[in-house]
């Protein structure tokens, strides 16, 4: 059986893992086409990458709390960086109120999708909620998606990238979970919290 990883090993991979995240995001948006290319404008992506990297501490869910928080919060200035030396923007960008402000929702995100990832390796009920969770934040956004569609601004466009998103929600509800049982619980369970997802993002500002 595979130890689990040290305390060294975690941080590293946070930190150089949030970095990539960042830099490589805003890469994936620049050069890749669309709908494809808008997936680096999720903010349920960088939820996902945050249990990813839960799931791979698999115990002790403080530490990927902390360790998933690090990398989203480094993985903002990582992407104003990219956008200043790849197409020339503004270096403020790296520390304006806005970065800061993304910075905030990375603590938020990587504490909670964090310990959604070991959860997902956990036993009863935390492994349906842990496996529900990034299949239910994709969810999520695909419904402020559907709510943009036909709007002057947006046309017929969010139609693609709510299915696009539909679908990565049922796949990684499908890889998250390690049975078939774990993943149907997960997957009605991903329904509710998608809604509240929802919610939760029209509170926020997100339109």
């Amino acid at each position: 059986m595979r130890s689990e990883p040290e305390h060294r090993r975690v941080a590293l991979v946070a930190v150089v893992g949030g970095f990539l995240l960042g830099f490589l995001d805003f890469v994936w948006i620049k050069y890749l086409p669309y709908p494809v290319g808008n997936l680096g404008n999720s903010s349920a992506v960088w939820a996902v990458a945050a249990f990813a990297f839960g799931y791979w501490v698999r115990s002790g869910r403080w530490r990927a709390a902390a360790g998933a928080a690090v990398g989203l919060v480094v993985a903002v200035p990582s992407y104003y960086v990219a956008a200043a030396l790849i197409q020339g923007d503004n270096w403020s960008m790296v520390w304006a109120p806005t970065s800061l402000l993304w910075m905030s929702f990375g603590v938020l995100a990587g504490t909670i999708f964090g310990i959604a990832g070991t959860w997902a390796r956990d036993a009863g009920w935390r492994s349906v909620v842990g496996a529900a969770l990034p299949g239910a934040v994709l969810f999520a956004e695909a419904g402020l998606e559907v709510r943009r569609i036909g709007q002057p601004s947006y046309g017929i466009d969010p139609l693609w990238d709510a299915l696009l998103k539909t679908a990565l929600g049922l796949l990684v509800v499908a890889l998250a979970g390690r049975t078939n049982r774990q993943r149907g619980l997960a997957l009605a369970t991903a329904v509710p919290l998608a809604l509240a997802g929802l919610a939760a993002f029209l509170l926020a500002g997100f339109r």
